[in-house]
């Protein structure tokens, strides 16, 4: 399983429009950014995105213009499902996983395409493009959100998505011990976050779920670039035995129909 981080940034990514921090601007001169976050699995050929920012068209781009098998919303804010409109012409729109509360939220914003929609229940594995998934019901209030536990290639991948560290215990288990861990840590160490985790609170979690290896992402533009353990847009992790295969043609089915 190849694991892509798409993106890293939180729902203004960074640079921020219009901001004057020595973040930004360090950011700006160096040419940097943080996209939205959004996740690209590989498995076996086929390819699953997890969420569907509004930088979609540009990670897309970034990452060789490859095409989407499914696609799995984990809530319906803004940044983590916009983007979907992306696919307009571009290639057959793929079918949307979701908890039905998020897909009956998400998909009527959508209503110019057409595309699959399956709904699952939280904490019940579903098979996916060669993987199997669980939604993890996280804690990020109100929106009813969730993370995620993917297992394939022998290798597990764990994802919070937004949320707070008090998740509940049936998803600390299932995000406890993977291969690589991805967790949500929007703000440096100090700031207090009513619907997030700070660095730190992140790093502790972290320490809890005890991951092989892990990343911090949905970072806002006040978090430093050189902090250990943060993840960087097109960044990507092979787990298990996965095994590299060729690229598909231009001609493979759901490529642009105009």
């Amino acid at each position: 399983m190849e694991v892509r981080l798409l993106g890293t940034g939180d729902a203004v990514g960074t640079p921020k429009v219009g901001c004057p921090c020595q973040q930004c601007g360090a950011a700006r001169e160096a040419g940097r950014e943080r996209l939205r976050t959004s996740l690209l699995l590989t498995i076996g050929g086929r390819r699953l995105l997890v969420d569907t920012g509004p930088d979609l068209r540009r990670q897309l781009l970034d990452a060789c213009s490859p095409v989407i098998d499914a696609v799995v919303w984990t809530h319906g804010h803004y940044d983590h499902f916009m983007g979907f409109g992306e696919f307009y012409r571009v290639q057959e729109p793929p079918p949307v996983h979701a908890a039905p509360e998020v897909l009956a939220y998400c998909a009527p914003v959508f209503s110019f395409l057409r595309f699959a929609q399956h709904a699952h229940a939280p904490l019940e594995p579903f098979d996916l493009c060669g993987a199997r998934v669980t939604l993890v019901p996280v804690n990020h209030p109100p929106q009813p959100t969730y993370g995620l536990r993917v297992e394939a290639d022998g290798a597990v991948l764990a994802y919070t998505a937004d949320t707070r560290a008090d998740i509940p215990a049936a998803s600390f288990d299932l995000l406890r011990g993977a291969d690589l861990l991805l967790l949500d840590a929007i703000a440096p160490a100090g700031y207090r976050i009513s619907k997030h985790m700070t660095y730190d609170e992140a790093l502790a979690l972290a320490a809890r779920l005890e991951p092989a290896e892990f990343r911090l992402v949905h970072l806002a533009h006040l978090v430093p670039w050189d902090l250990p353990h943060l993840g960087r847009d097109g960044e990507t992790f092979v787990l298990g035995d996965h095994r590299p295969e060729p690229s598909p043609g231009p001609d493979r089915t759901g490529r642009p129909r105009l």
